[in-house]
């Protein structure tokens, strides 16, 4: 009998306070604020810091970065002291690790799908990040709510996976039960506009999450 274990859940790119405590109570174990100007989903540094203020215990801040400066990377630690990091764009593996090294704070680093893209020699690059999120390959940065083809991901990639790109209540079991990530993320699957999350998605993808490790539990037992 193997182990499973329950798959992390992750809704990314909330920007109301009513969206947050409803993805808490929805069951997520991180939420994500995007810190990327040019995205629909943006935030400002003070704006996320605020949100994350509502977080319970155990409940992870996550700040997406897309090739930040010095400046805005201090200022999103200092506003979010507990945040895990999410390098979003062409920050190199030296850049990941330099920060993880200076500041001590955990990191996942996105990692663009596509045929031929070598994802155990990337996440190998990255021995100190948290995971590796996997997502679309698409012009711009983000998957744009684009899923990808799931059998690209390798066996045995040397860092925990996220699934993202295009997830939503009606694939999020398949993908849970064909790839077996440590953790999915979602934004645009549980939205009624960009930005603006559906408290009832949310509490249904949850559920889906939930559905997938039973299922799997079910058949390795």
């Amino acid at each position: 009998m193997s182990f499973h274990p329950r798959t992390r859940i992750k809704i990314c790119g909330l920007t109301r306070e009513a969206d947050v405590d409803a993805a808490v109570e929805a069951g997520a174990d991180a939420i994500g604020f995007v810190l990327y100007a040019k995205s629909p989903r943006a935030v400002s540094v003070d704006r996320a810091g605020e949100l994350a203020q509502r977080l319970p215990p155990f409940v992870t801040p996550v700040c997406l970065l897309v090739n930040a400066d010095a400046a805005l990377l201090q200022a999103t630690l200092a506003a979010v002291p507990n945040a895990l990091l999410q390098f979003h764009g062409d920050e190199s593996p030296a850049d990941c690790e330099a920060v993880h090294a200076r500041t001590g704070r955990p990191y996942l680093r996105a990692a663009r799908m596509a045929p031929g893209f070598a994802l155990l020699d990337f996440a190998a690059a990255h021995p100190h990040a948290s995971g590796i999120l996997l997502d679309a390959h698409v012009d711009g940065y983000g998957g744009g709510g684009k899923a990808f083809d799931w059998s690209l991901i390798p066996a045995r990639v040397p860092r925990p996976v996220v699934l993202s790109g295009g997830l939503h209540i009606a694939n999020v079991i398949d993908g849970i039960t064909q790839v077996r990530p440590w953790a999915v993320d979602v934004s645009s699957g549980v939205e009624v506009a960009k930005g603006l999350k559906d408290a009832a998605l949310m509490r249904q993808f949850c559920d889906a999450v939930r559905e997938a490790d039973a299922r799997i539990a079910d058949a390795d037992s």
